[in-house]
């Protein structure tokens, strides 16, 4: 996962970009608010992940490994499944993954590298979560693609919703990504520290079926999506986009 570190003193004063804007903290459980808590934005989620994950005995993960894994479930590499969470017969998680209480992966999903899927979650047929972190209570029944996002509390994404975290109009992809991915505030070009990020979606916000996120989308708590194809930029909480 290549990175470079974004410049720390134009992004910590801005509460835009810190996690508290998008996600209550108090909401979420105790593992997670603390993980949070320690990121001074948004765009720190996805490196304290990769920390705790590649270390789950440092960070108390490894205390809780009582969860269910249903015969037919395909899981390879280090998957954390805590009490009360089940992977069924059919789904593929291919860790380090996370898998937090009473949270199900439904048959026919994908979740992968890197990613934590919070309290309450449901991950359903042909959802692919990658480098992401699911707050809690997120619906991603249907199929979708999360990949290197933030997803907040009670958040539903519709059916072919999809964000994407790497540029393509710069010529041909490369992989591993090279070219970085900024967000944009008041006309100010910040940098993420990433090659691929893909976007914040704030708690309780609803996406409908086909939305497709600009790499770099920053979407605000308890705002209204109506359909809409494309989707990018800041949205403040509590917007309504038509």
């Amino acid at each position: 996962m290549q990175q470079h570190l974004p410049d720390s003193a134009a992004t910590a004063e801005d509460v835009r970009l810190s996690t508290g804007y998008y996600l209550n903290l108090n909401a979420l459980s105790p593992y997670l608010a603390r993980l949070l808590a320690r990121c001074q934005t948004v765009f720190d989620v996805k490196p304290a992940v990769v920390a705790d994950l590649d270390d789950p005995t440092a960070c108390g993960l490894d205390a809780d490994r009582g969860g269910t894994i249903e015969s037919g479930a395909l899981c390879q590499g280090d998957v954390i499944v805590q009490e009360g969470a089940r992977i069924e017969a059919g789904a593929q998680v291919v860790g380090p993954v996370l898998v937090c209480c009473g949270a199900v992966i439904g048959a026919g999903a994908l979740v992968r590298d890197y990613a934590v899927i919070g309290p309450g979650c449901r991950i359903g047929f042909g959802a692919d979560i990658t480098r992401s972190l699911l707050a809690g209570h997120v619906f991603a029944k249907h199929p979708c693609f999360v990949g290197d996002s933030v997803v907040g509390y009670r958040v539903n994404l519709g059916a072919f919703c999809s964000t994407t975290g790497l540029r393509c109009d710069r010529g041909p992809v490369a992989e591993p990504a090279i070219e970085e991915i900024t967000v944009t505030l008041d006309g100010r070009r910040i940098s993420s520290g990433q090659t691929k990020f893909g976007a914040v979606i704030g708690d309780e916000v609803a996406l409908p079926a086909g939305t497709v996120l600009s790499p770099g989308t920053l979407i605000g708590p308890r705002s209204v999506v109506y359909p809409h194809n494309h989707i990018g930029g800041f949205l403040p909480a509590g917007s309504r986009v038509r």
